[in-house]
């Protein structure tokens, strides 16, 4: 692991792409297939490069896991475009290319034709129906060969949508982007039917749960319910939130028709009494990308581009529907994340989209969603305030201390642009009820950062003007402010830490000083003037060194006990975003806007490793417990988490040169596997195949049933046990199909093969023997054995060669007990033609004292192994 050259890349030695927290959808509608064998709903949506697969249980079994993620598909080349199902198979669509799944993983097809990006996909029984961005629109067989290629015209028919009639034979009904609908016979290629269309865009076609009616959404927000049998619009509808991006009717009695928007609200409309129900005002807080029914019953599964997953079940009044199950993460990409408590097991995260969630790296049932910060509650009773206004802005710093959880709030957060930090509680993950503020606030003050005490009854908080205020959390009280006129600094505080026993407290301000101050007093003890201007800090409190990032892109290392810069590390080319120590203070991870993942030896100084990631990095967090290293990136809506590779073998670290070239580590989550195969079986791929012997000192057993051995010395007992009581019945009389001899008297043709079938074992015994033995029941076994001598057929030299044959199957060690029960039974039959016969005679001797030494090795590791098991059971350990 440690070798390193100068001018050469190579990959990272302390850690490697594990998984990634936090992904379940984008703006690719979702495919619902149901399992008639597990009697399941399987939902798939489309994560970048991949899909993932997640099993919707029924709405009665009232369980956190509602959604459990399933697997994840192999990654593709290009971005999903689009993805269905039907009952045995999963469709993708990556650029130009289509790619059929096997139980969610195996690729056992791809689909190769289309010259433009396929952005629709319709399974059809043996067929798959794709369309292009070009106007190409195959129908292909399955098995990959194309049955049916139409070309529309762009300007005239842009295919939009599609769907397959309920009941109507090889038919396709198609959409376009100008509003006009054709029906397609997909066997004869023939157009059937054409309709003039509304005037608009065709955004969607579904089926309704009445045979010859579907629903159709338009660009311009109208729902359309068109009986295309007979030509004839039902009934229309019309949203006010734009296109339809989504129709789902509900099949377990209510005719209801849902709708969604990019707004992402959701209507409901009921086709009996034609007008609208109910909706269900921000459901996403994007555009709702899918929504379908399950079949008969009451709900609703959709998914949006906020990347989330929800399932909604219609059990109000009046008809409307409450959130039963999710799985969300951010919508925005995170900005600040880190490990919450001790054990490792859960990370905090902060995105752009206001959001405060916890992702659990055991399984997702834990994960937890803080939700969004709000104002307080007399300014949310103000009249004209909009949805989003009631909303405070991200978070740009938290700090999190989980000794008083259990009593008050645990998290404080500071947010972009506001003067007062907020409050959260974990357990009931929700935001708390103090807003922390200065008495007399400045106008233009904003809460820049925060730290809270180990013991959990203080935060400290620093502002853009300079202010360092204490807080009590239990009680949100202001407890003080740091520094002469009520001022730390003369300039914005960067980042503020306490020590573990409250004893100290340090801040670094864009005035380019680091100050020590007395927390219980809230004196400047001392203060070091920096080379640059600090970006951030953060404090190892076990070890208490001080971590501080700088303007120029260098780090320094500070002792709070000797106030004294201990190290200075260089080497980022841009802004250092992140930092965290590992458990034991040795290690120092940075993240840059470099792309750059740095781990800095504190003990030698140098440069450990590092290496490359496609986007900038942004946070970065060390587990508690050293197993996991936790990243939040540019543009990316998901955490990654890469293991340390040094907790599961040696790693020899050395310096890095100076001009080391950091590889470009791939992303956990969607990397594809470089082994992947097409494979269309189950036990391709997980057959195992055992070695024939593991040791020369080891015997084997043959696997085969006891019967097949045991009983071959007392056939003769069975023999006469099983002899029948009254003679056997005149056979019934043959078919008129057996084959007969030409002749006179009548005879059956026999087999002619039969002579042969009586040879294999006489003909094939060097080469073959112990597999021939193993096929024969323990009654041909004994025929075979008495056909040896010449006097039954065989021959003098094959005794020797079976006593040779044992010897060898005894030497191996394998078959040990089937070479003992035909050794047993071949001297019950010949013992008395062997004795006569001087060079079987000697054969037999030497295979004697070969039974005599195998037996002796054996009774030695059977009295061994008795032994250590007696003094494992007596002994007091």
């Amino acid at each position: 692991h440690g070798a390193r050259v100068s001018g050469v890349t190579l990959n990272s030695s302390l850690f490697s792409g594990f998984r990634v927290l936090g992904l379940y959808s984008n703006h690719v509608p979702h495919a619902l297939r149901y399992h008639k064998k597990h009697r399941e709903f399987y939902l798939v949506t489309a994560v970048g490069k991949c899909f993932h697969a997640y099993n919707v249980c029924s709405y009665w079994l009232m369980r956190r896991d509602v959604i459990r993620c399933g697997c994840l598909g192999n990654s593709l080349s290009d971005d999903i475009t689009c993805v269905t199902a039907d009952r045995m198979l999963v469709f993708t669509a990556a650029g130009r290319l289509i790619s059929a799944f096997a139980r969610n993983k195996e690729v056992v097809m791809r689909y190769h034709g289309h010259k433009q990006e396929v952005h629709l996909l319709l399974p059809l029984g043996d067929q798959l129906i794709s369309a292009d961005s070009g106007g190409d629109v195959i129908v292909w067989d399955v098995q990959g060969d194309i049955y049916l290629r139409l070309q529309f015209d762009l300007n005239t028919f842009e295919v939009s949508a599609m769907m397959h009639p309920s009941t109507y034979l090889n038919k396709v009904l198609l959409g376009s982007s100008q509003g006009a609908l054709q029906l397609w016979n997909i066997k004869t290629s023939k157009l059937l039917f054409t309709f003039p269309g509304w005037s608009s865009g065709v955004t969607v076609l579904q089926q309704s749960p009445a045979v010859d009616v579907v629903g159709i959404g338009t660009a311009a927000g109208r729902i359309i319910i068109h009986n295309i049998r007979m030509d004839e619009t039902l009934m229309s509808f019309t949203q006010d939130w734009g296109p339809v991006n989504s129709l789902a009717f509900r099949t377990d009695g209510p005719p209801i028709v849902a709708s969604g928007s990019p707004q992402g609200h959701i209507a409901f409309w009921d086709l009996e009494r034609r007008q609208l129900v109910t909706q269900q005002r921000h459901a996403h807080s994007t555009a709702v990308a899918g929504a379908t029914f399950l079949h008969g019953e009451p709900l609703l599964v959709t998914n949006g581009a906020d990347n989330a997953i929800k399932v909604w079940i219609f059990d109000q009044e009046g008809g409307g529907a409450r959130l039963l199950r999710s799985r969300q993460g951010h919508s925005a990409p995170p900005t600040t994340i880190h490990h919450h408590g001790s054990d490792g097991k859960n990370i905090l995260s902060a995105g752009q989209d206001g959001t405060l969630q916890s992702f659990s790296i055991v399984h997702e049932r834990f994960n937890k969603n803080l939700g969004h910060g709000e104002f307080r509650k007399e300014q949310k009773k103000k009249k004209g305030l909009l949805y989003e206004e009631l909303r405070l802005p991200s978070i740009t710093a938290f700090s999190s201390a989980d000794a008083r959880q259990s009593d008050w709030d645990g998290i404080v957060a500071c947010h972009r642009g506001r003067p007062a930090a907020t409050t959260w509680n974990y357990q009931r993950c929700t935001m708390g009820i103090h807003h922390l503020q200065p008495p007399s606030p400045c106008r233009d003050a904003i809460a820049m950062a925060v730290d809270i005490t180990s013991c959990g009854n203080f935060v400290v908080i620093g502002s853009s003007t300079g202010r360092l205020d204490v807080y009590n959390l239990q009680s949100g009280q202001h407890r003080g402010c740091y520094g002469d006129d009520d001022k730390a600094h003369s300039g914005s505080v960067r980042g503020v830490a306490t020590d573990t026993l409250n004893q100290l407290t340090t801040s670094v301000g864009s005035d380019w000083l680091l100050k020590f101050w007395r927390f219980k007093t809230r004196k400047q003890e001392e203060q070091l003037e920096l080379n640059a201007a600090p970006a951030s800090l953060m404090l190892h409190r076990d070890s208490g060194m001080l971590a501080l990032a700088l303007d120029d892109f260098t780090l320094l290392v500070v002792d709070i006990e000797t106030r004294r810069v201990v190290r200075k590390f260089a080497g980022h080319h841009g802004n250092i975003n992140d930092m965290t120590f590992s458990p034991d203070g040795r290690w120092l991870v940075t993240a840059a806007m470099d792309c750059t993942i740095r781990t800095w030896d504190i003990p030698s100084g140098c440069l450990v490793d590092c290496f490359l990631v496609s986007m900038a990095p942004v946070g970065v967090s060390m587990s508690p417990t050293g197993d996991f290293l936790a990243t939040a990136h540019v543009d990316s809506l998901g955490i990654y988490l890469w293991t340390n590779k040094s907790l599961c073998g040696p790693v020899g670290l050395r310096p890095l040169p100076a001009d080391y070239l950091p590889t470009v580590e791939t992303l956990p989550g969607v990397k594809a596997d470089e082994s992947e195969k097409e494979v269309t079986s189950e036990e391709a791929e997980d057959a195992y195949r055992s070695a024939d012997q593991l040791g020369a000192e080891l015997v084997t057993l043959s696997l085969q049933p006891e019967s097949r051995w045991k009983s071959l010395l007392h056939l003769d007992d069975i023999k006469k046990r099983n002899k029948p009581v009254a003679p056997p019945a005149a056979p019934a009389a043959a078919p008129f199909f057996l084959p007969t001899l030409p002749g006179l008297t009548p005879r059956f043709t026999l087999p002619t093969a039969s002579e042969e079938e009586t040879q294999p074992f006489v003909s094939l015994l060097v080469d073959r023997p112990v597999s021939l033995l193993k096929d024969c029941g323990p009654a041909a076994l004994s025929v075979e054995l008495t056909c040896l001598t010449s006097e039954e057929g065989g021959a003098s030299h094959l005794l020797l060669a079976f006593i040779l044959m044992i010897d060898s199957m005894l030497a191996s060690g394998r078959d040990f007990e089937l070479a003992h029960a035909y050794l047993a039974l071949f001297l019950k039959v010949h013992l008395r033609s062997l004795s006569q016969d001087a060079v079987a005679m000697a054969a037999l001797l030497r295979l004697s004292s070969r039974l005599e030494a195998r037996w002796a090795e054996l009774r030695t590791s059977f009295d061994q192994s008795l032994c250590l098991i007696s003094y494992t059971k007596s002994a007091l350990l």
